[in-house]
Formats: structure tokens, C-alpha cells, sequence
């Protein structure tokens, strides 16, 4: 079988510094216009400066072993090959003083010495210029959930009715037929009636365990469907340390973390610190640098938590979200029991006995999602939220962001849990925009 020759663009190795190896004992060819690439962003100190540095390191590795321009043999039996500009490049008839082009143009140059080329990119406009010249392209595969498939974290089961009444009367109940996921969530209906239902968690292979009472409020909130309260279920168990939460805007991802969390951390004292973070990736078109202190910028940033947080405290005192709202979130800033933070900064850091809040998890990358996990001390509860289909990043989509793919990889763990909230409990307006707009 002839071997393949993978063309990288510069935004795979910017996504995964490891990608290099991940094409078995295939030919992955890197056009010097990607390396020229990776130079410009070695400098950053976000997460694709940091790939650029790792993408070297590995090529310089690499080059200690042979010519790089000749190509050099992996230790999984592939090859990596820098290829040159050449006049050529020409014959590919785009504009070469864009670098996607130039690097198109590489793959292109190989398809016309008859070798089998396939140009890998994040970018999708790269894909279909390359395509247009008859180049086979892909999406980089590596760290994908396929986003139309992905555990939802509950089901519906037709049973008889003998074991909803167990469920209900003993709070458990055996399935020996069935194979449940480790904290998955069955509502059980009785076949031919399904009126009588009862919900149960799993706990393990062929049981369910009624929820727990104790959860069904949090922080004065009550949940407003069983989804909702299965989520609740999740986010205030203390045994359960790494919850995801997938639903479109209004249906109470982030206000049902933050409930569960100031209720975790405020009354019941489980935590000695609320941590709530997000990415710092506008809507939109940036508004350029923001004036003042970090934690007036981030004031700025963190708005929409703020303004959950408001409401939270205006249930407490009646449902106005008035001064002594703001009085208390400034308060509870002040005392250190709630913070608020970039995750910019989170990397190195060791956070034990906090409860943390990652919204708008579906703009981070899969490595960047393990990276935040891996900062989890003893006795810190994580809890990522977000929308995979509203995504600001420009190479991140519904199945290859880190969101998905951590709720696709942690699904079979005992110590996570998750749920995807289908309907939007915000407002009815919002429920018809999210619906039809």
C-alpha cells in the first residue's frame, strides 16, 4: 500500500504540539511556511505559543537524528519531511503571498509527482481551496467526539411496574438486563402507562438509586424540569468531582452551577472557596485593551456571572435584584469566599478544597480542558458548562472542542457525571430565539 502523505497547516500543530506523531507510518510533510509560522508564535503565552515551543522542540529533536529535508523516521514508523518553496509552487495558479496558500501549494506540488496527498487543517477555507485543486483534505481527527452521538447523560426506559414502585418505596432498584454508565440518569416509565414514571441514578452496571432529597434545591433555586434536577443531583454530590453541563443559552447551565456551588460552599461549608472562571474570547468584534485594575477588567469579562450571581442573592432576600445584592457579591469578593479569575492564570496552579466553574468551556481546546482538570487538589469539585454549537474560536467546532470531547472520554468514570439540558427555562422569549432563530 502506497504511503500517505500528510500536509499539515500550521493551526494543527497550534491545536496539538503532538500531531506530528500521529500519523503512524505515513509521511508527514511541513512545508517551511509552517515552521516560518510556528516562529511567530513561539513568543505568546497563551496555549498556542506554548504548542509552537512544544512543535519545535520535538522537530529539533527530530533534526539531531537526520536531515529534516531528507526526512526523518519516527519512532512509530512514520517520517517527517520539511519541504521547501520551489518556483513550481507556481502551478498551483493561487496567490502565493498568502502563507495557507504556500502551504497548499506544497501539498499540491506533491500531488503532481503522483505521490497519495491528503492536506490536514482546522481551517475550513483552507479545505476548500485545497479541495477546488483536487487535493484530498480532513479535519485533524485526533481528540474529536462526534457531537450528534454524544452521551447525553440520561435516558427514558419502559419497565414494568414493579420496579418503579421498588424505586419508589425501597429508593433503589436492580435491572439485571441493563448496562448503565456511572452516574447516568433513567427516568423509568411504566409500559402502557407512561404517566407513572420515577427517576433514578445509576450507581452502578444494573442499579438505580432515587435521588436524594437533599438535592432538590440549591441556594433557594429549584430546579424547573428533571433535567435540571438531575444536574442538580450532580453538581452538589460531593462524591461526583467533575460534572459537565451541555445546553444552549437560557436553559441554566451556569445559574445552576453557581446555585449548587455557593450552596456547597457558602452554607454547608463542603468548600472553602466558590472559583469561577471562563476564556477571554469576545462576541463579536473586540473592543480593544480595557482600563483599570485586573479585577476591574475582569469585572468587564465576568459580567454574566455577576449578573447570575445577582439573582442568586435576590432570592434570598425576596427576588429583588437590588443594591444589597451587589453589597453581597462585593462582600463575598472581599472576604475571599468567591473568585473570580482568567484562565489565563490557572496554569501551575494546585486547587484543592475549592469548587470551580469553567463556563464557556466549549471554546477551549481538548488539551487546554486537561490542563485545567489537572490543577484539581484534594477535595475540588470541577464543573465545566457551555454550548458546542455557539463557539467563538476559529478552529474549534461542535465535535473537536474540549467540552465534548471530555464528556465523551470521562462518560464510563464513577467520579463524573454529566447532563444535557434540552430546554430553556430562561424566559419564553429566549426559549423561541434559541428554537427558531
Amino acid at each position: 500500500m502506497a504511503t500517505k502523505f500528510f500536509v499539515l497547516d500550521t493551526n494543527v500543530l497550534l491545536h496539538n504540539r503532538n500531531a506530528i506523531t500521529c500519523f503512524a507510518d505515513n509521511t508527514v510533510v511541513l512545508p517551511m511556511t509552517v515552521i516560518e509560522e510556528l516562529d511567530k508564535f513561539k513568543k505568546n503565552n497563551d496555549e498556542l505559543g506554548r504548542n509552537a515551543r512544544g512543535t519545535i522542540r520535538c522537530l529539533d529533536q527530530l533534526r539531531s537524528q537526520g536531515s529534516l529535508g531528507k526526512g526523518v523516521r519516527t519512532d512509530d514508523g512514520g517520517t517527517v519531511l520539511i519541504t521547501m518553496d520551489r518556483e513550481d509552487d507556481r502551478n498551483a495558479c493561487i496567490d502565493l503571498t498568502i502563507p495557507d496558500n504556500r502551504i497548499i501549494a506544497a501539498a499540491f506540488r506533491l500531488l503532481r509527482e503522483g505521490k497519495r496527498v491528503i492536506f490536514v487543517s482546522k481551517d475550513i477555507n483552507a479545505r476548500l481551496k485545497a479541495d477546488a485543486l483536487g487535493i484530498e483534505v480532513q479535519d485533524f481527527e485526533r481528540e474529536k467526539a462526534n457531537f450528534d452521538e454524544l452521551y447525553t447523560g440520561w435516558r427514558v426506559l419502559s419497565v414494568e411496574r414493579a420496579i418503579i414502585d421498588r424505586l419508589h418505596q425501597d429508593k433503589e432498584t436492580e435491572l439485571a438486563d441493563q448496562s448503565f454508565q456511572p452516574n447516568e440518569f433513567i427516568l423509568l416509565k411504566e409500559a402502557g402507562n407512561e404517566r407513572h414514571t420515577k427517576i433514578g441514578r445509576a450507581v452502578s452496571a444494573t442499579r438505580l438509586q432515587a435521588l436524594d432529597p437533599r438535592y432538590d434545591s440549591a441556594f433557594n433555586l429549584r430546579p424547573r424540569s428533571l433535567e435540571q434536577r438531575a444536574a442538580l443531583e450532580l453538581l452538589m454530590n460531593p462524591d461526583i468531582t467533575l460534572v459537565s453541563l451541555i445546553g444552549q443559552a437560557g436553559t441554566g447551565k451556569t445559574l445552576l452551577a453557581l446555585a449548587a456551588g455557593m450552596a456547597s460552599t457558602l452554607k454547608s461549608s463542603q468548600y472553602e472557596k466558590l472559583l469561577v472562571s471562563r476564556p477571554i474570547i469576545p462576541l463579536g468584534r473586540d473592543i480593544g485593551y480595557l482600563p483599570g485594575t485586573k479585577d476591574e477588567k475582569m469585572k468587564l469579562w465576568m459580567q454574566p456571572i455577576f449578573d447570575n450571581l445577582s439573582y442568586l442573592l435576590g432570592l434570598t432576600g425576596g427576588g429583588k435584584q437590588d443594591a444589597a445584592a451587589e453589597v453581597g457579591i462585593k462582600r463575598l469578593l472581599r472576604e475571599d469566599k468567591i473568585e473570580l479569575e482568567a484562565l489565563t492564570y490557572i496554569r501551575g496552579r494546585s486547587i484543592s478544597r475549592q469548587y470551580v466553574i469553567v463556563d464557556e468551556a466549549q471554546n477551549l481546546t481538548p488539551h487546554e480542558v486537561k490542563t485545567i482538570i489537572s490543577r484539581a487538589g484534594e477535595g475540588t469539585k470541577m464543573v465545566l458548562t457551555g454550548d458546542p454549537e455557539q463557539i467563538d474560536n476559529p478552529y474549534l467546532d461542535a465535535s473537536s472542542n474540549g467540552l465534548s470531547y471530555t464528556v465523551e472520554r470521562l462518560k464510563g468514570q464513577e467520579a463524573c457525571g454529566h447532563i444535557t439540558l434540552t430546554r430553556s427555562e430562561r424566559s419564553r422569549l429566549a426559549s423561541l430565539a434559541a428554537e427558531y432563530l
